[in-house]
C-alpha cells in the first residue's frame, strides 16, 4: 500500500465532513404551549398602607412646606416685608431721589411694593447702592461648590439684571 490510497482515504473523509456541514439543518422542535399565568394575590378588603417611619410613596413631594436641609417650615423661617425678599424675585418699580439720597420702590413675587434704601437687608443679601438707573445688590451665594461667596447683582429700572 502506497501513499496514493492513503491520500484518497483522507480526501474522502474530508469530503464527507464537508457534505455534513452543508446539509440542511433539521427543523427546530415546536415551542411548548404557554404555561398558564399564576393568579396574583389580592389585598385584603380593608387594606391600609402603613409607612412605619418611612416616606409614604403615595404622597406628593412637591410643595410639602418643609425645608429638608434645615427641617423647618418655609413660612416660619422667612420674615415679612423687605427682609423676606429674595434677590431673584425682586423687581424694581421705580427710583426716586429724596433729601439727596436715592430710594427705590421694589416689589416681590406677591406684588407688594416696598421702599428700600442703601444698606437695607434682604433675605439673601444687602442693597449696596441705588443709582438713577439700577439697584445694586450684594447677594450671598449659598452654593458650596462656588469659590465666591458673594456676587454683585444689578437690577435695572427698565427691566433685566446684570450679574458680576
Amino acid at each position: 500500500m502506497g501513499i496514493l490510497p492513503l491520500v484518497v482515504v483522507i480526501l474522502l473523509a474530508g469530503a464527507g465532513s464537508v457534505a455534513r456541514a452543508q446539509a440542511p439543518a433539521a427543523p427546530a422542535p415546536a415551542a411548548p404551549a404557554a404555561a398558564p399565568k399564576p393568579s396574583l394575590p389580592s389585598p385584603p378588603p380593608n387594606f391600609q398602607y402603613s409607612p412605619e417611619g418611612r416616606r409614604d410613596p403615595f404622597l406628593d413631594l412637591v410643595n410639602r412646606g418643609t425645608d429638608a436641609v434645615r427641617g423647618t417650615s418655609a413660612s416660619a423661617r422667612r420674615p415679612d416685608g423687605v427682609p423676606g425678599l429674595e434677590t431673584g424675585a425682586l423687581v424694581v418699580r421705580g427710583i426716586v431721589q429724596s433729601r439727596g439720597a436715592w430710594l427705590a420702590m421694589v416689589s416681590g413675587p406677591d406684588g407688594k411694593v416696598f421702599t428700600v434704601r442703601s444698606g437695607d437687608k434682604l433675605f439673601d443679601g444687602v442693597i449696596r447702592t441705588i443709582t438713577p438707573q439700577a439697584v445694586v445688590i450684594l447677594q450671598e451665594v449659598n452654593d458650596p461648590l462656588s469659590l465666591e461667596k458673594r456676587r454683585e447683582v444689578r437690577k435695572f429700572l427698565r427691566g433685566g439684571e446684570e450679574v458680576k
